[in-house]
């Protein structure tokens, strides 16, 4: 199972520091990440295996909305992800 997390906000040292740090406090492993500065602004789409988590998507979101309170993040299962971008 995986889940993807996405990450937008104005550019900061250390965004990627504190998301990746707060998936391993829950074992949620990072299997793929891409992300893009345009001018002052920080794009990142992260895609984790959750099997292994040890706390609920919601409570995922919620330690990341904590721990980087200035980004907008989202983190929805691969399952209601791909069933959204299916045409």
């Amino acid at each position: 199972m995986k889940a993807v997390i996405t990450v937008i906000g104005k550019d900061m040292v250390g965004i990627l520091a504190k998301v990746s740090g707060t998936c391993a406090e829950v074992n949620a492993n990072v299997a793929e990440v891409t992300q893009s500065v345009l001018q002052d602004y920080f794009a990142m789409i992260m895609i984790v295996d959750i099997q292994k988590m040890t706390c609920s998507l919601e409570e995922l979101k919620a330690k990341l909305e904590e721990n980087v309170p200035s980004m907008q993040i989202h983190v929805m299962h691969e399952d209601i992800f791909n069933s959204m971008h299916r045409i």
